[in-house]
């Protein structure tokens, strides 16, 4: 058994598109053109993205910030996902999706990769998912002090 977390990722053209946002895979497998396994690592942070339409628009919008776990390790089941992982944020519905997104963007453009920022920082992101508020909530210096904070408790 392997101590990597396989993620199912799928594209059919206006219909569904099951896709990772940001992480950093150590394999991957083609199935077919529609078709790809991709591995993360234990511990690894990543994001995938689900949506599904049909000929009457959007049916499904989620967005899962996920850990890689170990296998026989404690997690939760999500489609596509094995064994599972721990869920650090679990959202659906385009709005909120759609605010997300914006945050992992704002964090990029601190030039911060989004699977390298505090898990903590995922927790909470819907709480902060109203219009008004800035998606710039995570800093350079929040990011100085979560690398900090890992370094020493390693």
């Amino acid at each position: 058994m392997s101590d990597l977390t396989e993620v199912e990722v799928l594209w059919l053209e206006k219909r569904i598109e099951n896709r990772i946002r940001f992480g950093r895979p150590v394999e991957e497998r083609r199935i077919d053109r529609h078709r790809r396994v991709l591995s993360f690592a234990l511990g690894s942070i990543f994001a995938f993205v689900r949506w599904t339409s049909n000929d009457f628009g959007t049916v499904i919008s989620r967005i899962d910030i996920l850990r890689a776990v170990a296998p026989g390790q404690r997690c939760s089941t999500v489609p596509y996902v094995t064994p599972g992982g721990e869920i650090l944020l679990r959202l659906s519905g385009w709005p909120k999706v759609e605010r997300v997104l914006q945050m992992i963007d704002a964090v990029e453009a601190l030039g911060i990769d989004p699977a390298d920022v505090a898990p903590d920082h995922w927790h909470h992101v819907h709480n902060r998912l109203s219009v008004d508020e800035n998606p710039r909530s995570y800093t350079k210096a929040r990011h100085q002090a979560w690398l900090h904070r890992r370094k020493v408790m390693r």
